[in-house]
This record gives structure tokens, C-alpha cells and sequence, in this order.
């Protein structure tokens, strides 16, 4: 478990906690520059989060995608991959689930698992073209999967607009009740937070992820391919095929994400016009997490956490929104410039017969 957890340890642990630290502060800078308060609108921001049981309910709600995101873009990440499009495979796993949802009416022990189950499969055949371009044709995966993001947005509007709908509707019929996930009776007691099982399914996610890549023949395989494909190949393991799987296990976290927003919270799709973000999120959760575990489950809960007490920040301190897209852009910056936290921390971490690492210094002469 100590690889899981590697986050927690000296450097990779300091880093983005002082990352976190110097991005409230910038955010902090632009409040009183608009002529702001900040230490109220932190507390706004930060109370929101634990007012009332429905703000709880909302709060876990809006953590959920993010953890699944940011599992697929660190499990891309982990095996030498960049799966810039964990947000087309988001919004593929909600058509996957949609379909399923309204077009058959099973049992619930059958059709609920069967609808989130088509979530992460189309999301993971959306992801897994990205790992055959990238495979048999060479072509980078940045490339292909920014790009599919739009093509699998559109492509969902189309089908929803063209299958799912009623005449006149920008959005599909509901699903039937045998394919939510939602949980009534505890929605009932967070007052009437939109809870769902989803939950539970992402906090398994991070146990598989875990399990997956470092307790298994294949995990083995998927990071070895990552840390050198000629090393790997030479090896005996197959890498183009290793490349796909990859890809493909990646989309199914978002794609189960997906899956869950339309069969947990809304209980339809719309037809959109820009895609939800929760997959460029993803990035940012999964760098702040170190591509680790249960470092993407804190980073996550940290994201969720901004993005719905931001609400909190509009309605009683009247700052507006956007100031904590600025904090954390802010966070991303920092975490993705290390030299500038490694000089914040540097006066801090010297001592006496040793630098700033922690190795004791050369003699001088």
C-alpha cells in the first residue's frame, strides 16, 4: 500500500499542500483587488460546504465525477499515456447509460448494473479508438483524444435528439425507474440531496485502480509498456495491444462517471451545447493527486469541495464565482511549477548542515 499512498511522503506530499496554500492566496490578492473581502468570502466558501445536510448531500454529489475522471486521466497517466479526452468519454458514458436507461425496461437487479455497465463500455470504445490511432498508426494520443471530445459531444446531441427525444424536447425521456442508482431514502434524510450509489462505485474504483496496477500480472505489463515500450517489447509483452487496453480502461472510469450523472442525479440527457468539464477537471485532480489513489480521492474532495461552496462565496459574501476558477487554476500553476514552490519552501526546509532537500552540504574549503 505504500505506493498508493506515495503522496502523503516528504516531497510529494509538501508540494502540493503548499500548492493549495498559494493558490488561496492568489485568489485571495484578486478579492482584495476588486475590493473584496477575502477572510469572509473563505469562510462563505468553506461554510457552504457543512450549512445544512442538503449542502453535505450536494457537496458528495458534485466530488463524485470528479473521482472517476481523475482515476481515467491518472490511469492513462501511469501507463505512459495523456488522456486528454476523459471529458468526450464522460459525456459517451452518459449516452451509453441513456440508452440503455430509456430503450429497455428490465428488472432493476438486471437493468440498473446493465445501464452502468454500457456507460463504462462506451466510454472505454470512445478511449480505445484514441489507444488504436495512437497504436497502429502512431498518431499521438493528445491529438486524438482533444478531438474526439467534440466529436462525441456532438454525436450524443445528435443521437438524444434524434432517438431519445420527445418531438420538441432538448432532452431524452427519463429513464426508467429500474435503471437509477439513486438512493431515495437517504436523499430523504440529507434533505433531498440527489445521493446515489455512484458513491459508492467511485470509492471501489480507487481500491481497484490500486489493485489493478500494482497487484496484477496486467498492471505490471501496462506500466512496464509506459515506463519503456522498446524495454517492454523486447520483453515479449505486446504493446500496441497494451496501448488500447490502457485507453480503454481509462474511458470506462469516465465513462462510468458519465453513466452515474444520468442515472444517479438527472435521470436524462440533455442536448448541450459545451460539454460539462467534468473531464478537464479530471487533469487537474489527477495532478494534484500525484496519480495516485488515494491522492485523486483527496484532490477530488478538494475540487468538489471549491466548486460547490463557491455558491456559498456568491450568495453571502457577494464575490462572484469565478474567483474560484482563478484559485484553482491557481493550484494547477503551482503544482505544474515546482521550481516556484521548491523556492517558497526552500527558507523553511534549511537546516543547520543541510540544504534544502534535506542532504547534508559539501565542507567548504
Amino acid at each position: 500500500m505504500r505506493k498508493g499512498i506515495k503522496i502523503f511522503t516528504a516531497d510529494s506530499a509538501i508540494i502540493p499542500i503548499v500548492a493549495i496554500i498559494l493558490g488561496l492566496i492568489c485568489g485571495a490578492i484578486v478579492m482584495i483587488a476588486g475590493g473584496y473581502n477575502p477572510l469572509v468570502a473563505y469562510g462563505s466558501l468553506f461554510g457552504k460546504l457543512f450549512e445544512s445536510p442538503y449542502d453535505m448531500g450536494e457537496t458528495i454529489r458534485a466530488i463524485t465525477p470528479l473521482i472517476f475522471t481523475g482515476l481515467s486521466v491518472a490511469f492513462a497517466f501511469r501507463t505512459g499515456l495523456f488522456n486528454i479526452g476523459a471529458e468526450g468519454q464522460f459525456v459517451m458514458g452518459m449516452l451509453g447509460a441513456t440508452l440503455v436507461g430509456v430503450k429497455l425496461d428490465l428488472p432493476m437487479i438486471i437493468h440498473a448494473p446493465l445501464a452502468a455497465i454500457a456507460g463504462a463500455v462506451f466510454g472505454g470504445i470512445w478511449a480505445g479508438i484514441v489507444g488504436y490511432l495512437k497504436a497502429k498508426r502512431g498518431v499521438n494520443e493528445v491529438i486524438s483524444s482533444i478531438m474526439l471530445n467534440w466529436i462525441g459531444l456532438y454525436f450524443a446531441n445528435y443521437v438524444v435528439g434524434a432517438a431519445l427525444s420527445e418531438k420538441g424536447q432538448q432532452k431524452s425521456e427519463m429513464i426508467h425507474e429500474s435503471a437509477s442508482w439513486s438512493m431515495t431514502w437517504l436523499s430523504e434524510m440529507m434533505e433531498h440531496a440527489r445521493m446515489h450509489a455512484g458513491t459508492i462505485v467511485a470509492l471501489l474504483c480507487v481500491a481497484v485502480f490500486y489493485i489493478l496496477l500494482w497487484k496484477t500480472k496486467q498492471g505490471y505489463e501496462l506500466r512496464a509498456v509506459g515506463l519503456n515500450p522498446d524495454a517492454a517489447h523486447y520483453a515479449g509483452m505486446n504493446v500496441g495491444r497494451t496501448v488500447v487496453k490502457s485507453m480503454f480502461i481509462a474511458g470506462a472510469f469516465a465513462g462510468l462517471g458519465g453513466a452515474f450523472e444520468v442515472l444517479g442525479v438527472f435521470g436524462y440527457q440533455v442536448i448541450s451545447a459545451a460539454s460539462p468539464g467534468y473531464g478537464f477537471d479530471g487533469i487537474a485532480v489527477s495532478l494534484l493527486g500525484g496519480n495516485s489513489p488515494i491522492g485523486i480521492l483527496l484532490a477530488a474532495i478538494l475540487f468538489g469541495g471549491l466548486t460547490y461552496g463557491s455558491a456559498g462565496m456568491s450568495f453571502e459574501a457577494d464575490v462572484p464565482t469565478e474567483i474560484v476558477r482563478i484559485v484553482i487554476g491557481s493550484i494547477i500553476f503551482f503544482i505544474a511549477s515546482h521550481g516556484i514552490v521548491r523556492a517558497v519552501i526552500k527558507p523553511f526546509s534549511f537546516r543547520k548542515g543541510k540544504g534544502a532537500d534535506g542532504r547534508k552540504e559539501a565542507p567548504r574549503t
